[in-house]
C-alpha cells in the first residue's frame, strides 16, 4: 500500500521537464534579483569569468585580438585576455549572446543542457536499462490481452512500470540541488554532462563512428572524458568477434574497428585543437591544456595534495629554486605525481570492466569517481561528473536499505565533516591546515568505501 502511495507521487515524464524548466527559470530570476540586492552573490564567480571572456572575444582591439595564424582573418577578440579564463574558446562563443541579447544567457544555455541530459536518461532507461513491462509480461502471462496484461503487471510490481521508475531516476538527476543550483549559477559543467551523455547513449546503441566524434568533442571541452575511451575499446573489440579469444586483450583492443574508433576520436580532438590554435594560438593551447599539467593548487579541497603542494609551494616558480630544493619536495611539489594512482586507477578501472556494452555504465561511473577522489584538485562541482550516471546505474544495483543508508551517510558525513573544518579556515581564518589534511584524508578513504560497497552490489 505504501509502495503505491509513493508511485502515486511520480509524476508524468512530461510534467517533471515541466517542474524542472519552472525550477530553473524561477532560480535564475531570483539571481538577477538577489545579485542586485546582495553583496554575497548568487551567480558563480566562473559565470563573470565566462560573460567576460565573450565580452572580449567580441570586442578586438588593438591589445585584445586572437593571436594565431588565421586571427586577423576572423576580426576576433582574445578570450584569454581574461585572466582566469582556461576553457576552450567554444564556451566564449557559445555565451556570445550574453552581450547583446540577455546577461543571462548563458545560464538559460546551461539550465537547458541540464533539461536535455535528462531527456537522454530516460531515453536509455526505458530503451536499454530498464526490461519494458511487456516483455515481463509477455514472458509470464502468454497469451492475454493487453489491458490484462498491463494491469497485471503494475498488480505485481506495486505499480511500478518502467515508464514511472525511469521518471522517478531521472527526477532524482534533475530535481537534485547539486545539479539544478550549479547550472542555474552559471557553471557550464551541464553542458560537459550532456556531451558525455550523449557519448554513452550513441556508445550503447552501438553507433561507435558518433561515439568516437562526441568523444573527441568532450575531451576537447575538458580534457578527463578521455579515460573512457580505454573502456569503448573493450566493448568494441570484444563486439568485433574477439571473444574467442579473451586470454588475448591486446587482440581485443588492437583491431580493425578499435584502430577507426580511435583515429576518429583523435581526428575530432586534434582537428578541434588545431583549429583554435590556428585562430587564438599559443594562449588557447597553454591556458586549456598545458596549465594544468604544472598547475600548483596549494588553496584547501577536498584533494589531500592541497596540503602538501601547500607545505612545498615555492615562494617563487623559477628553476633555480626548483633545483635547489631536496628530490623529496620537487616529488611531492611536482603536480605530475598525483596522476600516476589517478591514471592506473582509472585506465585500470576501464580496461577490467569496459568488456561489454551492458557494463560501460558501471565501468564509467567506476573510472570517474576514482577520477575525482585521487584528482589533485577537488571540488563539490566535480561530483557532478560521476552522480551523471547514478540514474543509469541504479537498476543494477542490488543493496539492502541498511547499505543504502551506510554509504549515504559516509558520503555525505565525510564531505560535512571537511567542510566543518574548512569554514574554521575560510571564514574565521583559523589555522587548521593540518587538521583540513586529516578530513580529506578520512573523504578519500570513506568515498573509497562507498565505492568498494557500490561495486559489490553490482549485479551483471
Amino acid at each position: 500500500m505504501a509502495q503505491r502511495s509513493l508511485v502515486q507521487l511520480v509524476p508524468s515524464f512530461k510534467q517533471l521537464l515541466v517542474i524542472s524548466t519552472a525550477l530553473r527559470v524561477v532560480l535564475i530570476l531570483y539571481s538577477e534579483w538577489h545579485d542586485a540586492h546582495s553583496v554575497v552573490k548568487y551567480t558563480d564567480v566562473d559565470y563573470r569569468v565566462f560573460s567576460d571572456a565573450a565580452r572580449f572575444l567580441l570586442n578586438p582591439s588593438e591589445d585584445n585580438y586572437a593571436r594565431g595564424p588565421l586571427g586577423k582573418l576572423v576580426r576576433l577578440g582574445d578570450p584569454y585576455t581574461r585572466a582566469t579564463y582556461r576553457y576552450t574558446p567554444l564556451l566564449a562563443v557559445l555565451l556570445a549572446p550574453n552581450e547583446w541579447l540577455h546577461p543571462s544567457f548563458g545560464k538559460y544555455l546551461f539550465a537547458a543542457a541540464d533539461i536535455l541530459a535528462g531527456v537522454l536518461m530516460y531515453n536509455l532507461l526505458t530503451s536499454n536499462t530498464l526490461p519494458t513491462t511487456s516483455s515481463r509480461v509477455n514472458n509470464q502471462q502468454q497469451g492475454s490481452s493487453q489491458a490484462e496484461e498491463k494491469e497485471g503487471a503494475e498488480a505485481r510490481d506495486g505499480g511500478w512500470t518502467a515508464e514511472r521508475y525511469a521518471t522517478a531516476l531521472v527526477a532524482s538527476h534533475l530535481l537534485s540541488p547539486l545539479v539544478f543550483t550549479i547550472s542555474t549559477r552559471g557553471s557550464s559543467e551541464s553542458v560537459l554532462s550532456l556531451f558525455v551523455l550523449s557519448t554513452l547513449y550513441f556508445a550503447l546503441k552501438g553507433r561507435w563512428d558518433a561515439t568516437a566524434i562526441l568523444l573527441g568533442l568532450s575531451t576537447h571541452w575538458k580534457i578527463y572524458p578521455f579515460i573512457y575511451g580505454i573502456a569503448c575499446l573493450g566493448v568494441i573489440g570484444g563486439s568485433a568477434g574477439q571473444n574467442q579469444r579473451r586470454g588475448n586483450w591486446l587482440s581485443v583492443l588492437v583491431n580493425a574497428r578499435t584502430l577507426r574508433f580511435t583515429a576518429l576520436s583523435v581526428a575530432t580532438f586534434v582537428g578541434l585543437g588545431a583549429l583554435m590554435y590556428a585562430i587564438w594560438g599559443y594562449p588557447f593551447l597553454y591556458e586549456s591544456y598545458l596549465y594544468h599539467l604544472h598547475r600548483l593548487d596549494h588553496r584547501h579541497n577536498f584533494s589531500p595534495y592541497f596540503y602538501l603542494i601547500y607545505l612545498t609551494y615555492p615562494s617563487s616558480s623559477t628553476a633555480a629554486d626548483l633545483l635547489g630544493m631536496p628530490f623529496w619536495r620537487r616529488l611531492l611539489s611536482s603536480p605530475l605525481t598525483s596522476f600516476v594512482p589517478q591514471m592506473g586507477l582509472s585506465l585500470g578501472a576501464g580496461l577490467l570492466f569496459g568488456r561489454r556494452s551492458e557494463d560501460l555504465v558501471f565501468a564509467w561511473f567506476v573510472q570517474t569517481v576514482v577520477f575525482v577522489v585521487f584528482n589533485k584538485v577537488c571540488t563539490s562541482q566535480y561530483f557532478l561528473w560521476y552522480t551523471l550516471f547514478l540514474p543509469l546505474l541504479i537498476p543494477r544495483l542490488r543493496m539492502s536499505r541498511r547499505q543504502l543508508f551506510a554509504y549515504v551517510a559516509v558520503w555525505v558525513g565525510t564531505q560535512a565533516l571537511w567542510l566543518s573544518e574548512a569554514y574554521k579556515l575560510e571564514f574565521l581564518g583559523q589555522n587548521v591546515f593540518f587538521g583540513l589534511w586529516v578530513r580529506s584524508l578520512v573523504y578519500v578513504v570513506g568515498n573509497c568505501w562507498v565505492l568498494a560497497g557500490i561495486m559489490g552490489c553490482y549485479t551483471r
